[in-house]
């Protein structure tokens, strides 16, 4: 956990200048959550068999109560949404927010126990269209603050269908290989195949080589909304590459995702600068009504 002294404030303030001033163009307005979330709630969005809740949570007892300093900020923004009856008043909702995260994470170049995000969530949009505005806004983030050798990884996971379909084919491909996946790997692989795609052990890396697409096996419905993506990305002269393999370590994820990375600077391997996706299933599963769902973080100390 690292302190930001007087000298160092100043790139912090420029950033999140620059950052609420390009997504209040957007219609993003600010939220600010609690810090200490009960732990259910990561527990049921983020999902029990992530690194996330598994290993990297803080997480306490008091009065009975299991509470959690919260590692991400989109379940606690869902949580607020649901938990005041938002959608009642309005069909669209842009918000975003910054503030503290807590994860007890192996210290990596860029990765601190107690990190700092700025994200948005975009509430009540399906189409592709809110993902590719909210991917470009990214970008023009990036461009905005300077940052050279942007470059942002797209691909889709589908919905429900297609993971089912996905994960039988995963199972095919991984099942023969399993005595050489890591341990971590093969806890994973029968609870959910996808993320040993997300391994960085090496031995789990090479196993994935000739791992089917996802891109292959998308229901129509998800295929329309990548294509279409895709094609929008292109209209708006967004530069992307589309990556197969690119999975998030949070469960609630579903159809679009993208992962903003650097070549410059000093992060190393340890490039990525923001990520995120489409969460459609995320507010109904906490409670609220069916809301298509969409939004990124990005990590201000690597930034």
């Amino acid at each position: 956990m690292n302190d930001v002294l007087p000298e160092e404030v100043g790139r912090w303030q420029k950033l999140e200048r620059i950052f609420r001033s390009l997504v209040e163009l957007y219609g993003f307005r600010e939220v600010r959550t609690p810090i200490v979330e009960d732990t259910g709630l990561f527990v049921r969005s983020i999902g029990e068999a992530t690194d996330v809740v598994d290993k990297e949570m803080y997480s306490f007892e008091r009065h009975r109560d299991s509470l959690t300093l919260r590692p991400e900020g989109t379940a606690g923004a869902v949580r607020a949404y649901v938990e005041h009856g938002v959608s009642k008043r309005e069909p669209v909702t842009r918000w975003y927010y910054l503030g503290s995260m807590f994860r007890a994470e192996r210290p990596q170049r860029g990765r601190y126990r107690q990190f700092h995000q700025a994200g948005c969530e975009v509430f009540g949009e399906a189409g592709p269209i809110s993902d590719v505005e909210t991917i470009s806004m990214v970008y023009s983030l990036m461009t905005n603050l300077g940052i050279e050798g942007v470059e942002i990884a797209v691909n889709s996971i589908g919905g429900p269908g297609t993971r089912a379909r996905y994960r039988d084919a995963l199972l095919a491909h991984f099942t023969p290989k399993l005595a050489s996946l890591s341990e971590h790997a093969q806890q994973r692989l029968q609870i959910n195949p996808l993320r040993v795609l997300d391994s960085k052990d090496p031995r789990d890396i090479e196993a994935s080589q000739g791992a089917p697409s996802i891109l292959e096996h998308l229901e129509d419905a998800d295929r329309e909304h990548w294509e279409a993506v895709v094609a929008g990305l292109q209209a708006l002269g967004t530069p992307y590459c589309i990556e197969p393999t690119l999975v998030r370590g949070l469960d609630y994820y579903t159809r679009t995702l993208f992962e903003v990375r650097a070549s410059s600077g000093q992060l190393g391997s340890q490039n990525a600068l923001a990520g995120g996706g489409r969460y459609d299933g995320l507010v109904a599963s906490l409670g609220g009504p069916e809301t298509p769902a969409f939004g990124f973080a990005l990590g201000i100390e690597r930034v």
